[in-house]
């Protein structure tokens, strides 16, 4: 276990100030970590955020 937090939906949008709807669509693409804990909760680790951020980050570049 790498000790890595967790995030719930909603915390993973306010994070990236994005909609569930992109969300969850970075999520299908791939682009996007999650884990699923159990039937109805997803979790997504914020080392998957920070990245999905610097991918953005060396896109931009």
């Amino acid at each position: 276990m790498t000790g890595d937090a967790m995030l719930t939906v909603p915390d993973a949008m306010a994070y990236l100030q994005v909609s569930r709807w992109t969300l969850y669509n970075l999520i299908r693409s791939g682009e996007l970590e999650s884990v699923i804990v159990s039937r109805r909760c997803r979790r997504i680790p914020t080392s998957a955020l920070d990245a999905y951020i610097t991918r953005l980050r060396e896109e931009a570049a």
